[in-house]
């Protein structure tokens, strides 16, 4: 019987210690929870994207409300950033894309002027080309050989992939990047006058629509002037994508299209310890770009070391690495955060493509908006009747054939409409690229289309 009563004492007094420590601990528990869920609804809620960026972010570096009042109406933007207007010749909507041809973000290099050579003086090119070994570039040989015979151009060729090349990185690293450092580096005591950065291919989407986003006329129309003037040009005119404000270094959350983001701020610690993080930056995309010696020797020599040595070591992988420093290439040589020229400016003083206005411009890129989008819905029609006489084809010679397939019948006759269309809007462009060409020849006219004074006598 004592041992009963023991036993049943013992439990009671160990229910009321459980029960008294319960109430004790509960409160806690409910903060916790309370708190988790705040916390979970932070990060998960829009209200996140409100919250200031990560702490010691510089605060210059980016574009002015002024000038993003400024600049962002000329981008025709419909919610996707592009705006149905009727096209010229046909009867449907065509899809423009905006341009901000008069628009620019005032650079804040600290870097003066470069010096041109008097006028009708030659200038030292040289065409480094970042390729794998797959990637055939007879085009420059093709297209460029009669610059290269009268010694107007010279070319360095660096095989990324390829340890046996003539010309090749140390490693195959942040795609070009490896390769345009080792040339700089390679080159530094002997560089041209103009030394040009592209990628392999000839035809490109990120090339210049208005000429032929073709790289041979880039380089073969691209003014030395103007690159010893500004020391460093961005080959590509269109701000879109890469301006006005593209990259934010302080970004807490991940974005699938631009992957690099969230880990530039940790980059550029790495890379440039002595500059504040900049809020912003920009520059209009691909890694193509022309910079005057003059500027590439601003930057010691061994500082080039260090920089590649940094890409051959971070644990960035080969297509971060190189997106990192698709804008961060402006600020190493402007020592600015945020390059974006005039569109119009870049076109004309650039490349001697003179349209006579921004709108001028702009009309031009209409036509080759509408080109682009007549040539697509013909192939669109070619494919559809193509399928049509598969079928007949197979009925006739006693196959079977998904009588439920869904066939979109092509409107009989819109080929050649089509085709008709595509004639006149290549005619007209034609048209208007031979006059902004001869436009182009007169140097006043690209200052005018620039924006800058100029004197008679003064050149290009």
């Amino acid at each position: 019987m004592k041992l009963v009563a023991f036993g049943r004492t013992s439990s009671a007094k160990t229910l009321s210690l459980r029960y008294s420590m319960l109430r004790r601990f509960l409160p806690l528990v409910i903060v916790g929870a309370i708190s988790t869920l705040l916390i979970f609804t932070v990060f998960h809620g829009g209200r996140w994207r409100q919250l200031p960026q990560a702490v010691g972010l510089g605060e210059y570096g980016g574009p002015t409300d002024d000038e993003k009042t400024n600049a962002l109406p000329d981008l025709r933007a419909s919610p996707s950033g592009k705006n149905e207007a009727s096209g010229k010749y046909g009867d449907e909507a065509v899809v423009t894309e905006g341009s901000y041809t008069n628009s620019k973000i005032e650079s804040t290099s600290p870097y003066p002027m470069g010096q041109t050579k008097p006028p009708g003086s030659n200038y030292t090119k040289t065409l480094v080309i970042a390729k794998m070994k797959a990637e055939n570039t007879a085009w420059i040989d093709g297209h460029l050989g009669d610059m290269m015979e009268d010694g107007l151009l010279s070319t360095a060729i660096y095989t990324a992939d390829d340890p046996l090349a003539p010309l090749h990185p140390p490693k195959n690293k942040g795609h070009e990047v490896a390769v345009y450092l080792t040339y700089i580096i390679d080159s530094y005591d002997e560089l041209a006058d103009i030394n040009i950065f592209m990628h392999a291919h000839r035809f490109t989407w990120h090339n210049n629509a208005a000429l032929g986003k073709d790289a041979g006329l880039m380089v073969r129309h691209l003014s030395p002037e103007r690159v010893t003037r500004e020391g460093y040009m961005n080959l590509r005119c269109h701000w879109d994508p890469g301006c006005p404000a593209h990259i934010h270094p302080g970004t807490t959350e991940r974005d699938p299209d631009k992957a690099e983001e969230h880990l530039i701020a940790e980059a550029w610690a790495q890379l440039f310890p002595l500059n504040h993080v900049p809020s912003v930056l920009a520059q209009p995309c691909c890694a193509q770009f022309a910079v005057s010696s003059e500027r590439i020797r601003q930057t010691p020599k061994q500082r080039w070391v260090q920089i590649r040595d940094w890409v051959l070591r971070t644990q960035l992988s080969d297509y971060v690495s190189g997106r990192v420093f698709e804008y961060v290439w402006q600020f190493i040589f402007t020592l600015s955060p945020v390059h974006c020229p005039s569109m119009s400016a870049c076109y004309c003083d650039g490349y001697g493509l003179c349209f006579g206005s921004p709108k001028d411009l702009d009309y031009y890129l209409d036509l080759v908006s509408e080109h682009e989008e007549y040539e697509e819905q013909l192939r669109l029609w070619l494919e559809q009747a193509e399928v049509i006489e598969e079928m007949r084809d197979a009925r006739n010679s006693g196959k079977m054939w998904d009588e439920e397939a869904e066939l979109d019948v092509p409107v009989p006759g819109r080929d050649k409409l089509l085709e008709r269309w595509i004639e006149q809007v290549q005619g007209e462009m034609d048209v208007l690229r031979r006059a902004a060409f001869e436009r182009g020849k007169d140097p006043k006219q690209r200052a005018l289309e620039s924006g800058r004074e100029w004197k008679e006598g003064d050149g290009f």
